[in-house]
């Protein structure tokens, strides 16, 4: 019984100091990119009432089988959040006041009773980005343009396929696909670069798709490399070349300010089916060393007003992160070990003032571990040298009485006396330094 009790929950996992540091440096990091795009936090239960997690317009069906579901004491029925966007409808509905647009951001665990793959737990963290109040896709073209910029600073390499629902869904009227088969046939699509021209047909027949259309769907395929131009010229309902129009504005935003990164058109790109309403985007590592999406999002103009039902319409555009896939993403470029300290101040009977001093040091933004066990000073060292620290102090009384500390750089094995006055600028420029090496 205490083995069972003491083995960690399915789908959850432990994060032991290592990998949370590179957790909390991830979200550190992608906080950064967020505020300097103006978007403001926010921080939403993680219990919901369970009628609102229902919702039609909600997640749809599929969420709803992974919703972890209970009563509290007051035989309320409420669920664990599956995403950040649901709690977002709840806010906005609760704030008629609030200013548009509302650009906000928030990171959280939002939990999913659902297969368990490499990057995606039952328990995990989305980092998400929502705009809330414009229909300009200007909109998207910052959020992908804060994409690039955050994979930029994370060190991950990467391109975005985008895509517009409004022109898929053209397509698919225009080849004669009736709007009850039109989702059946966009998931067939979307598995078009995994399954080839003949595996859609196979996916399509599986699905019972009419025989008609599965030759006239797979006839389009085989014409060749289908471009935003090949459809313009050869779909002309107004819900396609709106589409067009949308994803060539947006393309002409991003190209034009400059941004750096690989955009790629992806004609048979879909997502939520019951969500989304315009352009859509999916992120994905260049090297393939994880073939899921590391980022998606996209334009869900209708669900927040549907939702509400309050009469009002709350154009929107969103983008989520998935933080412990990026994690997984990091673990396989080896990158360099997050340290919790930069340097350990080791007492020699001076135990107060060896406090003074490490508090002295953390003042001036250093990141300062106390040895506290009272150890000898080789084991000290062995412990400073196993934790990665970069400079070990030693402070005894004879540095007390000199008005010097001992500075040791357990990187190179080198000791030097530092004047006390002098220790703590001494050690920002050494450490300073060693980052510009890095």
């Amino acid at each position: 019984m205490e083995n069972e009790v003491l083995k960690t929950v399915k789908g959850t996992k432990d994060f032991m100091p290592q990998e949370q540091m590179q957790r909390n440096w991830i979200r550190r990091t992608l906080e950064a990119v967020f505020e300097t795009y103006g978007c403001k936090p926010l921080e939403t239960p993680m219990l919901q009432h369970y009628e609102l997690l229902a919702s039609k317009y909600g997640g749809g069906d599929e969420i709803l089988k992974e919703v972890y579901r209970l009563n509290d004491q007051g035989d309320r029925e409420l669920g664990l959040r599956y995403d950040l966007t649901v709690p977002l409808t709840k806010v906005v509905g609760m704030n008629p006041e609030m200013r548009m647009p509302f650009k906000r951001y928030e990171i959280g665990k939002v939990f999913r009773d659902g297969p368990v793959k490499t990057g995606r737990l039952r328990e995990f963290i989305q980092c998400d980005v929502d705009i809330v109040g414009t229909t300009s896709v200007l909109a998207e073209a910052e959020l992908l343009s804060m994409a690039f910029e955050a994979f930029k600073r994370l060190g991950l390499d990467v391109y975005i396929e985008v895509n517009n629902r409004k022109l898929l869904t053209g397509v698919l009227q225009e080849l004669g696909v009736p709007v009850e088969r039109s989702g059946d046939v966009m998931l067939s699509l979307d598995k078009l670069e995994k399954i080839g021209v003949d595996g859609v047909r196979d996916d399509l027949r599986e699905r019972n798709v009419e025989e008609s259309l599965v030759l006239a769907i797979t006839s389009f395929l085989q014409e060749g490399v289908i471009t935003l131009d090949l459809l313009a010229e050869r779909f002309t309902s107004p819900l396609v070349q709106e589409g067009i129009r949308e994803l060539r504005d947006m393309l002409a935003y991003v190209k034009g300010a400059g941004v750096n990164g690989d955009l790629r058109f992806s004609p048979f790109l879909a997502r939520g089916l019951g969500i989304y309403t315009g352009i859509v985007y999916e992120i994905f590592l260049q090297d393939g060393s994880i073939t899921s999406s590391i980022g998606s999002g996209g334009r869900y103009d209708q669900i927040i007003g549907r939702l509400l039902d309050d009469g009002r319409e709350y154009p929107a555009v969103g983008i989520s992160f998935g933080l412990d896939v990026i994690l997984a993403a990091l673990a396989n470029r080896n990158t360099q070990e997050q340290k919790a300290a930069d340097v350990l101040v080791i007492p020699l009977g001076t135990e107060a003032s060896s406090l003074g001093l490490a508090n002295r040091l953390r003042e001036s933004g250093i990141r300062v571990e106390l040895e506290l066990t009272g150890r000898r000073l080789k084991k000290a060292l062995d412990y400073a040298n196993k934790e990665g620290v970069a400079f070990a102090l030693i402070y005894g009384e004879n540095e007390v009485n000199s008005g010097q500390v001992v500075v040791r750089d357990m990187r190179e094995g080198t000791e030097q006396s530092v004047p006390l006055e002098l220790v703590e600028k001494w050690l920002s420029d050494k450490l300073a330094g060693g980052k510009e090496e890095r």
